[in-house]
């Protein structure tokens, strides 16, 4: 009789043990980091997840955004799979991460059809979402990066899919990612003997076309002497041409340009450049990209950087200088 007491306990014990091992090991597939796991073409954003420890943290109840690059668009940022993912600076993978999750539930598309509407990332960076309507397709926008997916319910939130790694900006001013950037000092010397630095320090937004070294050498302008030997006058109106008071993502210009491919850009100075839409060779009626026209240029002027977000505006890097008069 006392060996059957001992052998129930026994069995009482090893059944209850394995309900609560049971009940501690599932995994609830029904959050935004087992979603993102169970998605083939989320793999190396699941992997930076889980390096930079927020797969944990959006376990939680939240409600979470994830906004998710998809593998194709970690593959256009540098970042081909996820051994890239792994190999790269901590530092840099946690910060390009933290950008991409948001405290909340955000439905973009219950956003007014308005151009780049300003939003905050968990740890406090802005994002600029816009809802537009081009052709038959309502389409939206983060940091003019096309939303792919969207509104990908999970328990404790949402996922929305994009097709390009955002980039979290560590500028305030369009003016201080300018002059951080080596391909940029004779273009930032420019603004500074045009006494542009002032307003572009201002709230803004701005958008400025900044022309590399080599197309300010071409130009005429390769050296600070070259610049300060320039009329004052007609280097202030020059440098004014390549800036807009708004903030342009170069996907603003596809959603808002008509069949015609082709659309015109007030300039700060009050002259305008063309904007012509550089089609997709891979997919009918889709655009990759812009080129620029000034009203003095006799080719496009190529944009060589695009889109780099900072706290009052973007900067666009172009191959050549837009001219007013040939």
């Amino acid at each position: 009789m006392k060996n059957f007491k001992y052998i129930l306990l026994l069995l009482t014990i090893i059944v209850f043990g394995c309900k609560k091992e049971t009940k501690d090991d599932v995994r609830d597939n029904s959050k935004i980091s087992a979603i993102i796991a169970d998605n083939f073409n989320l793999s190396v954003f699941n992997t930076a997840l889980v390096r930079t420890g927020l797969a944990k943290q959006i376990d939680r109840e939240g409600p979470f955004t994830a906004i998710a690059p998809s593998d194709e668009a970690f593959r256009l940022a540098g970042y081909p799979n996820t051994t890239s993912i792994l190999s790269a600076v901590p530092a840099r993978i946690s910060a390009i991460m933290n950008y991409h999750i948001l405290n909340g539930r955000y439905e973009f598309n219950k956003l007014p059809f308005l151009f780049n509407q300003e939003i905050k990332s968990a740890n406090g960076g802005k994002l600029f979402v816009t809802h537009w309507v081009k052709g038959p397709d309502t389409v939206l926008t983060i940091n003019g990066s096309r939303v792919l997916s969207q509104n990908i319910k999970a328990s404790n939130g949402l996922i929305q899919v994009i097709d390009r790694v955002l980039e979290p900006y560590t500028y305030s001013y369009v003016t201080d990612a300018i002059a951080s950037d080596r391909n940029l000092t004779l273009f930032y010397q420019a603004l500074q003997r045009a006494g542009l630095i002032e307003t572009l320090n201002g709230k803004g937004p701005y958008t400025v076309f900044a022309a590399n070294n080599a197309a300010m050498t071409a130009f005429g302008l390769s050296s600070v002497e070259a610049i300060n030997q320039m009329d004052p006058a007609v280097l202030l109106r020059l440098m004014r041409y390549h800036i807009i008071a708004d903030r342009r993502f170069v996907y603003d210009y596809i959603l808002s340009t008509g069949s015609s491919g082709k659309s015109e850009q007030s300039m700060l100075d009050g002259n305008s450049v063309q904007v012509k839409l550089k089609p997709d060779p891979q997919v009918a009626g889709a655009f990759i990209g812009i080129e620029l026209l000034g009203t003095g240029n006799t080719a496009m002027v190529q944009l060589d950087r695009r889109d780099q977000l900072t706290g009052n505006g973007v900067v666009h890097t172009i191959t050549s200088m837009l001219k007013i008069t040939q």
